[in-house]
């Protein structure tokens, strides 16, 4: 039942999500037509308006907007020409999803290894070693880690292609560069999550059983030492599907964050609105499923 509730809340709260989008788009000044390379004349400007239905109120527009969306039709872009939003979408999205996909994996493959090692030989050597590691990639943005990678890995070894999606070997570079941040944040709540996790009770009556050192810190500690990773596992996940135009920039990815950020830029009302849909129902949705996940991982937990 609870579940069924958040997925009926989700309704009314994309419906004000795309009317804010919607309005506030059209507060910022200029407008999609303004940055051609030669001036559109007054009746050129008024037919295009009229073409794409700008020129009525903005909530009989909106209106018109939602009824497409029932369609299952975003609309036509307003810069892109003669494509429609959810065209540039399904072109773009498949890519983004692959990279943040590899860029999520990579993050928890190494993040949590990291954290546990380190938390299990707490103020050791390597405690130290890896605790630094995690904290000097969390504080290196990716805008600066992109360009080191591709001058050493790709100009200086040419180990790698520098940009582009043509191959597998294309999708290392932009992977280490969009996941090395979130590894460093995995790594440093996996630790927290085991200092926490290891003095309990229920972790010493497992020792005192006569049960192994492993067995006990796999068996026992980690699935409650994880939640706090499951817990950022959704967010991270929504991130690394939809933020990742910085990295899509850098190598020249088509994936759909170079198309907010030129649509942003060009005022393309259709595409912003629907770009920003599509990033709220990716939100809601894995947050969603972390909520589900951690009900598994943890039986105290009910939602009622």
């Amino acid at each position: 039942m609870y579940f069924l509730k958040r997925i009926l809340f989700m309704v009314p709260l994309l419906l004000l999500i795309s009317f804010l989008s919607f309005v506030l788009v059209r507060i910022v000044p200029g407008g999609p037509f303004d940055r051609e390379r030669k001036p559109a004349s007054p009746e050129i400007e008024r037919n295009l308006q009229a073409k794409y239905h700008l020129n009525e109120p903005v909530l009989r527009q909106y209106w018109r907007y939602l009824d497409g969306i029932v369609h299952g039709d975003f609309g036509a872009s307003l810069k892109y020409r003669n494509r429609s939003v959810m065209d540039i979408i399904a072109q773009g999205l498949p890519i983004s999803l692959s990279l943040g996909a590899m860029a999520f994996c990579f993050a928890m493959g190494t993040g949590i290894p990291l954290g546990f090692f380190t938390a299990v030989h707490k103020g050791a050597l390597g405690d130290y070693l890896g605790s630094f590691l995690a904290l000097l990639v969390i504080c290196i943005p990716g805008l600066v880690i992109g360009p080191v990678l591709v001058m050493l890995f790709a100009i200086r070894w040419r180990l790698f292609p520098v940009a582009l999606w043509g191959s597998p070997w294309h999708a290392i570079l932009p992977t280490l560069t969009l996941g090395l941040y979130f590894s460093g944040r995995v790594a440093r709540l996996m630790h927290e999550g085991m200092l926490a996790t290891l003095p309990s009770e229920f972790i010493t009556t497992a020792r005192s059983k006569g049960l192994g050192e492993m067995a006990v810190l796999i068996k026992h500690a980690f699935r409650i030492a994880v939640l706090p990773v499951v817990s950022y596992s959704g967010p991270m996940l929504a991130d690394l599907l939809t933020g990742s135009f910085i990295v899509e920039n850098l190598f020249q990815i088509p994936g759909i964050g170079v198309f907010m950020v030129n649509s942003s830029l060009n005022r393309d009302y259709t595409m912003v609105v629907g770009l920003v849909l599509l990033y709220a129902i990716l939100l809601l949705g894995l947050n969603l499923a972390v909520d589900f996940v951690f009900s598994l991982l943890d039986p105290r937990v009910r939602y009622e």
